[in-house]
C-alpha cells in the first residue's frame, strides 16, 4: 500500500498490484466499504497478468478522514490525482454502487482521462434517490433514516447493511466479513457520503461516457432500483448489460463464480 495525495492534500490509500502487468484495472469500492471488497476479483485478475489498482476512498479503509469534502466532484478528483501520479494510460475503470456514480462523475469532469473502458457494478447512478422528474430509486426519507442510524448507531447500520447485500445463502463468516469492512470506515465518511448519495444528481454524467461500457447487475438487488440500471443502459450509448438472476446488491460475492465469469468477459471483450 502507498499513499497518494488527493484534493487538499488528503492522503488516499492505494494498492498497486503488479505494476508491470499487461493492462491496468482500476477498482473503486462502494458505500460503506473499502477496497477490501474486491479481494476475490483482485486475485483473479492478478492470476491473469493484469495490473490492479485498488483504492480506499477518502473516509474509508486506510485513507485520511477529512472533516469535509465528500462530494462526487472531490472524490472523482481524488481518482484523477491517482491516475496522474501513477501515470495510468488506457486503463479499465470499475465502480461498484456509489463507486459507480463516482467513476461516472470522473468521466464527465475529466473527459474520461486515460480510460479505455468503463465497468459499472450495481451502480447507484444517476440518482440513488427519487426527485422531481426522476421517480426512481429510494425515497429521501428512507435515506434520511440511514443517515440518522449512522449518526446514532453505526454498528447497527453496518450489521443491517451486510445482511441486505446478499440474496444467495452464505455463511455467517462471509456476512460478518462484509460487516467488518463497513465497521472499519469512519463515521464522518459514512455519514457524509450517505448525504452525497441522497443529494447528488448524475444525470448529465451518463451522457459523457465516450468509451465502451459494461453494466453488471443482480436482479434481486434491494439497494439499487432496476430502473436506475435501465437508465444507465439506455443513456450510455453502446453499453452492454449483464444480469445475474439470483444476486442481490453484493454481486462481487453473491454468485461469485458467475460474477467473475461476466466480469472477466466485460474486461476482455
Amino acid at each position: 500500500m502507498i499513499y497518494i495525495k488527493g484534493v487538499n492534500g488528503v492522503k488516499i490509500a492505494v494498492y498497486d498490484y503488479n505494476p508491470g502487468g499487461k493492462e491496468t484495472v482500476f477498482l473503486v469500492h462502494g458505500w460503506p466499504l473499502s477496497g477490501k471488497m474486491y479481494e476475490y476479483q483482485t486475485e483473479l485478475l492478478l492470476r491473469r497478468g493484469y495490473r490492479v489498482v485498488v483504492i480506499d476512498l477518502r473516509g474509508f479503509g486506510k485513507s485520511d478522514v477529512p472533516a469535509y469534502g465528500y462530494s462526487y466532484d472531490l472524490m472523482s478528483e481524488d481518482i484523477y490525482c491517482i491516475v496522474k501520479a501513477l501515470g495510468l494510460r488506457a486503463f479499465i475503470l470499475v465502480g461498484f454502487s456509489m463507486g459507480g456514480a463516482i467513476v461516472l462523475r470522473y468521466m464527465r469532469r475529466f473527459r474520461g482521462y486515460g480510460v479505455k473502458k468503463l465497468i459499472l457494478l450495481s451502480a447507484a447512478a444517476p440518482c440513488w434517490t427519487q426527485r422531481e422528474n426522476f421517480p426512481y430509486g429510494l425515497t429521501k426519507d428512507y435515506v434520511d433514516g440511514l443517515i440518522y442510524l449512522a449518526s446514532t448507531d453505526r454498528p447497527q447500520l453496518c450489521r443491517n447493511f451486510s445482511r441486505q447485500l446478499f440474496s444467495c445463502p452464505h455463511s455467517e463468516y462471509v456476512i460478518n466479513w462484509f460487516e467488518g469492512i463497513a465497521l472499519e470506515a469512519s463515521g464522518v465518511g459514512t455519514i457524509q457520503t450517505a448525504v452525497s448519495l441522497r443529494d447528488e444528481d448524475g444525470r448529465q454524467d451518463l451522457k459523457c461516457v465516450n468509451v465502451p461500457a459494461r453494466i453488471i447487475y443482480g436482479m434481486k438487488d434491494q439497494v439499487v432500483d432496476p430502473q436506475l440500471i435501465s437508465t444507465q443502459h439506455r443513456e450510455i450509448k453502446g453499453s452492454k448489460l449483464y444480469t445475474l438472476s439470483d444476486s442481490g446488491h453484493g454481486i462481487v460475492y453473491d454468485q461469485l463464480k458467475e460474477f467473475n465469469k461476466y466480469f472477466l468477459e466485460a474486461i476482455m471483450c
